[in-house]
């Protein structure tokens, strides 16, 4: 079974890095179960191992925080869940892509939960949100905002890092990087969307939804 762990407060990230490290190894040596770890950060910049130095428009703003998990610029702060997933890859297959795959897929089927219909797209990793009410792109397409954020490290296949979706974060706050590297589009959270939920209500979607996607058998919410 997977233990699912909440943490209160805002937790510090050099210190969340040193914990998931550690679990990881003993998750990898047989000497701890899989964790799924519910934490929100103060404000602060990550940068993962694609991250550009260009992309980081107010250096002085927040911390800046360099990580070794896949991705480039991310923004963590108040109002935002952050799921660490330490899971054993190495017995999910040792598919990297279809475990990022899924990770993306149960985002979207945690938005689900509250009427909203996440997407995937090709060359971009995280879940997207359509914005028909926006002005369309120069090419024509329908605007898109950035909901979720993905980036995943692996130690001796075990996972560490994970997902971390907007619920009512400081939108502002993400001025100061490039998010993702992508310049032409935006991201919003789900209170952004009109939907009065709290980071409670997400945790709920995400253990509820977890077993569907991965098949695991997880504590009742």
């Amino acid at each position: 079974m997977v233990e699912w762990r909440t943490e209160p407060g805002l937790t510090d990230y050099p210190q969340a890095v040193a914990f998931m490290e550690a679990r990881a190894e003993a998750i990898a040596r047989g000497e701890a179960s899989e964790l799924v770890w519910l934490v929100e950060h103060p404000p602060l910049y990550t940068a993962g191992t694609s991250a550009r130095a260009e992309d980081l428009r107010d250096p002085g703003r927040f911390d800046v925080f360099e990580t070794r998990r896949g991705g480039q610029y991310t923004y963590h702060g108040p109002g935002q869940r952050v799921a660490y997933v330490m899971l054993d890859v190495g017995a999910r297959g040792r598919d990297v892509r279809r475990f990022v795959a899924d990770l993306e897929a149960w985002v979207v089927a945690a938005l689900a939960e509250f009427g909203l219909t996440g997407h995937i797209r090709e060359g971009r990793v995280g879940v997207w949100i359509e914005r028909p009410e926006k002005p369309r792109t120069a090419d024509g397409r329908i605007a898109e905002d950035k909901v979720a954020a993905i980036g995943i490290r692996l130690r001796r296949w075990v996972s560490f890092h994970g997902i971390a979706i907007n619920v009512e974060p400081d939108l502002s706050h993400f001025d100061g990087i490039v998010p993702c590297g992508i310049t032409e589009h935006g991201v919003t959270s789900l209170v952004d969307l009109g939907l009065p939920v709290t980071l409670g209500d997400v945790d709920v979607a995400l253990q509820k939804t977890f077993g569907t996607v991965f098949g695991d058998r997880v504590p009742a919410a």
